[in-house]
Parts: C-alpha cells; structure tokens; sequence
C-alpha cells in the first residue's frame, strides 16, 4: 500500500503538568489538615507559601488564583467566618491542590481539522488543529491540543507546546429545557412519579440551583423514603452536570489548554474526540467532536462544541440509537438531516439521522466486516470526509490477535447507506516501529484531512505515541473497488 509514513512522532511528555484538586477522602481528615495549617504563626504561613510558590515557580500560570479558589471550595470547612491572610489562605488552597501529569503514560488517537486562524501562511501552507488524547496516572483520559502547519509541499512542522498547562474555567450550563430533560431522564431509567413531581414544580427552563433545591425540598417532602430516594436524586444532579462550558481566553496558546474531566460521568476520563469542522445550512460553521465520557462503570457519548476553541460546550448524547462508543458526525446536513455514523452493536457500522442534533432515534446497518483483518470488529476512523467521489470514510478493522488496522470506504453523497467502494486490503497496518506500546499492534485515528490532493492521516501507534502518514487521493480511490 503507497502510504507514506512521515516519521513524525509525538510521544507522551511527563513535564507537561496541569494543577487540579487534591481531596483527601473524609471530612474528618480535612478539618485535621486545615487545623494543623491554623496553628501555624503569620511568620510560618508566609514562610511556607513562600516555599510553595518558589519550588513550583514556571510550572503553571497564576498558582495564586487558583490556590485562592481551591480555598474558596472548602471555606464551608471552616469553624469561624474569621478573616484570615492572604497568605493563610493561599496556603490552605495549596494543600488541596496537586499537580498531574496528564501526558505522562499516553498521547493517542489524534484528530485534525483546520484551524480558524488561517492568517499570516505562505500560499499554499494551512495551519491545523489536532486534538490528541492524553492519559496520566490513574490511566484518566483528557483531550489535549497541537497546532502546525501544512506546506504546498505536504512538509508537517508542528508546533512547540508551551511547558504549561492551564485548567479552564468551569460553568455549569445556564438553562436545561424541561422537556428535554424528561425524556433524557426517561431514556436512564430514571423517570419515576418522583422525578416528574420535580420537574412539574420547575418552569419550561430551569437552572442548575432551581434544580437542586427542587430536588432537596422533595427529598424532606418524602422523608421516610430518603434513603430509597438520595441514589436516584444524586444521578439526576449528575445528568444536570454532565451538561457543562469551559472557558478560556486568548492569551492562553492552544497547546495550554485541556478538556480535562469535570462532570460525574467523566469522572474516569474523556476518550477519543473526533472533531469535525460542521457548515451549517446558512453557511456558518462551527466544530464539534463525538466522545466518550467514562465514569468508571458506564461509558456515556457525549458532543462538544466550540466556535473558537476557546469556549467550549458538553453536552450529552440522547436516544436509543446512540449506544456504543465511535459516533462520528458528517460535516454538513444530508437531505436536511444531521447524520452521524456509529458502531452500535460493537462490531458493525451503522448510518444514523436526526432531526435534532442531540437526539438520534433510529440506525440502519450499513456495512459489516468483509476481509479477514476486520472479521473481529469495525468501527470508523474519524467523521466522513467530502470529496467528488463521495464521502470517503476512514475505518478500522479489528483481525487475528486483535491487530488493528486503518482502512478505507467510500459512501454516495447523496445517499451515505450506499457503499460504493471499499479497500480490501489495509491502508495503515502497525509495521515494526508501530507495533509496540501500551496496547501492541494497534493503529488507529480520529480524524484526518485533504491537503494539496493529499488525505493527511494523523495516527496513534499502540496507544502510546502519534505519527503522520499521507496519500494522494486519486491513488487511494483507484485501490477501492
């Protein structure tokens, strides 16, 4: 197969650090560590922060902020409403804050898309997007960012990521629209005569603190079920926070900034994005990216969205059609439906339409395994990629000692159920170099792009580290039959 490896690799870097809390379990051990850190003198409180701020002096953007809101997170610990120094609590907020390496086992399954900066290129040169996932200790799963360019001359230069990594600002979703809300309720197993009792006392829109309050007034309201009730009351405010923003500002690279875990059901990681540049039928655009939330137990697909990749919004996907791992979004309506690909059952691919693009009713089957080195499973590669020909899908193949491998299909613009050609050998099969790491013999992608004719395929080998390959189009499309 005439694919062309660029010997580019990206591999995991444990210097990258980004600050987070630190929560030791028990409220008892808490009140212990704030009450040993408030028999400490003025003297001894400016010394210690002093210590803390110059041994992690260059690591992170503003400590001191963020110190100040982990102090703020636990102040209702507190015993007095007592003012205390800048100094005091600044070091409180350092002993429940930590540092986590989030690249330092993993940095895989890439994505790209085009930047929404194009400005300042030479002709022909296209600056790129990539989101990678990155994995640390505790094997948690966050969505992390390259820049680069492109050249006329299919020549990658990537970009130098900052040293730092900055937490986001964190904003639970404004409103959720009650209808909308019960029938996500509905789909969990979570609707009951309680639940609905909740949400008819809210109005049409409701906000996460109405939510809540509703919620605690009915627990007292049914106080001799309480203990039967708390568990469905806690999953409910978990589907609320599963609904989210993250924010960040312009002076912050893109490189520094990370969709780290934050809801409930992301608890356990955020698993592999694949991004898409989405044109609305008005002509505006906007990126999304299909993932996986994972809380430990259950793995939830949820969307992003972001104009900017400075604002980006969660939301959970809905309905019975969207049951597995591997959604893939096309970047425009068909026939005035949003359409997505998906691997339902785990094993084939699957064409979904919505009229909503947060809830997806009904799949059709479109292709199963047909060569021996996807008997085992296939799944898609990253959101269809319009081309004249047609919508040219890359997939992977799952075959004997569970290698995977990245193939190719091409699916009617028209009419994406219609498979008009398929490679029946693989397009990237893990050669020597590629086959070792976390998880051996695994290639696999969540996104690529065209560039000067090219199909520029940003790859991970082995779950471990990232590479590129490119192939011209009309080569590729003559090897489908």
């Amino acid at each position: 197969m005439p694919i062309k490896r660029t010997g580019i690799v990206l591999s995991p870097n444990s210097q990258r650090v980004v600050l987070r809390p630190f929560q030791p379990t028990g409220d008892d051990r808490v009140l212990r560590i704030i009450g040993r850190v408030c028999t400490l003198s003025e003297l001894e409180v400016s010394q210690q922060i002093a210590l803390v701020l110059e041994e992690f002096h260059g690591r992170h953007q503003k400590p001191k902020a963020y110190f100040e809101r982990r102090f703020r997170d636990l102040k209702h610990h507190l015993l007095t409403d007592t003012p205390m120094s800048e100094n005091r609590r600044l070091l409180l907020g350092a002993y429940f804050t930590q540092e986590y390496a989030l690249e330092s086992a993993a940095l895989f399954n890439p994505s790209l898309v085009w930047h929404p900066d194009q400005s300042d290129l030479p002709s022909g040169s296209r600056r790129f997007a990539m989101s990678l996932r990155a994995v640390g200790e505790g094997h948690i799963s966050s969505i992390v960012f390259r820049s680069g360019t492109i050249d006329r001359n299919l020549s990658i230069e990537i970009d130098e990521p900052v040293r730092f990594v900055t937490t986001p600002r964190y904003v639970p979703d404004s409103c959720y629209e009650n209808d909308l809300f019960r029938r996500k309720l509905i789909e969990l197993g979570l609707g009951n005569t309680f639940t609905y009792e909740v949400l008819a006392a809210l109005p049409t829109e409701f906000t996460l603190e109405e939510l809540e309050t509703r919620l605690q007034a009915s627990l007292r309201e049914h106080r001799s079920i309480h203990n039967e009730l708390a568990p469905l009351v806690d999953r409910v405010v978990m589907l609320a926070k599963s609904n989210y923003e993250i924010q960040y500002t312009p002076d912050h690279e893109l490189s520094e900034r990370v969709v780290f875990p934050f809801s409930p059901t992301e608890s356990n990681g955020i698993e592999d994005a694949r991004f898409v540049h989405f044109t609305e039928d008005d002509g505006s655009t906007r990126y999304y990216a299909t993932y996986s939330a994972y809380d430990g137990q259950l793995v939830l697909p949820q969307l992003l969205e972001t104009k900017d990749f400075l604002r980006f919004k969660m939301h959970t996907l809905n309905g019975p059609a969207v049951a597995n791992k591997g959604m893939a979004l096309f970047p425009r309506k068909i026939n005035g439906h949003y359409a997505m690909l998906g691997r339902q059952d785990g094993e084939h691919l699957f064409l979904m339409y919505s009229d909503m693009l947060y809830f997806w009713h009904t799949s059709e089957l479109i292709i199963k395994p047909a060569e021996p080195w996807e008997y085992v499973q296939m799944g898609n590669c990253g959101s269809p990629i319009e081309t004249d020909a047609g919508w040219l899908v890359l997939t992977h193949g799952v075959g004997p000692m569970r290698k995977y491998c990245i193939g190719a299909m091409l699916l009617d613009l028209n009419d994406p159920s219609k498979v008009i050609a398929r490679l029946h050998e693989p397009l990237v099969t893990p050669n020597e170099l590629e086959r070792e790491g976390y998880v051996p013999n695994v290639v696999y992608t969540c996104g690529a792009i065209i560039h000067q004719d090219h199909l520029v395929i940003p790859y991970a080998m082995s779950d471990y580290a990232t590479t590129f390959a490119t192939i011209e189009i009309n080569e590729l499309l003559a090897m489908m039959n």
